[in-house]
């Protein structure tokens, strides 16, 4: 598959990040740390025929108008997400689900652009895998693993309080799984905490997260 040309609505997130937060266009941007390691992910998925797109104010590479990978950068690291990495066979095991609730998506870390030079054959070999994922049509399963993870204040709050517990479970799987990827995201407990006690009574009411 021929290298793909560089999209220049794409180039100003190499230099100024996503846009999303006051942080952008500053030294302090996430993308500022991580220069090297976004451009070399950059460039391998373009040598992979993917096409380059703006989406999510991040780099989306796509086949035949299909999202296959995203490159994006976190405070710690660079990443590179696959779409439907739940569907590849991951032989070297060096995909990782980007959080516990995750079904499709499957992202890999890095923080020195040498190791994305070591494994760029490997990439491309499982970015390969992941455009046959999309020409054959694949879809990801939802029914399976579907059993969520609630954070671990959430549990304690639903057996502490019978109520509660009856009411969650009462809702839809849908407003289940909102409030649970909700509760879930901060990294701090506390924040985890606040998040669950402002949504108490409305889970008591029988409402989801955006009712």
């Amino acid at each position: 598959m021929p290298n793909s040309a560089r999209n220049p609505k794409v180039d100003p997130f190499f230099t100024e990040g996503c846009g999303r937060c006051p942080l952008g266009g500053t030294p302090e941007c996430k993308v500022r740390n991580w220069p090297d390691e976004l451009e070399r992910l950059r460039a391998i998925a373009l040598d992979c025929g993917l096409a380059e797109e703006l989406k999510w104010s991040v780099p989306c590479y796509t086949y035949q108008n299909s999202n296959v990978v995203i490159v994006s950068a976190l405070k710690d690291c660079s990443v590179l997400s696959f779409f439907k990495g739940a569907l590849l066979k991951d032989p070297h095991r060096i995909l990782e689900k980007p959080g516990a609730n995750t079904r499709a998506e499957r992202v890999i870390r890095f923080s020195d652009v040498r190791e994305i030079e070591k494994l760029e054959p490997v990439l491309k070999a499982y970015i390969a895998e992941a455009i046959e994922v999309e020409r054959a049509g694949l879809k990801v399963d939802y029914q399976e693993d579907a059993e969520l993870q609630y954070p671990e204040e959430f549990q304690k709050k639903l057996d502490e309080d019978p109520a509660l517990k009856a009411a969650f479970e009462a809702l839809t799987p849908g407003r289940q799984r909102a409030y649970t990827l909700y509760f879930s995201a901060p990294k701090q407990s506390k924040t985890r905490e606040s998040r669950i006690e402002k949504y108490v009574q409305q889970i008591l009411d029988g409402r989801g997260l955006h009712d």
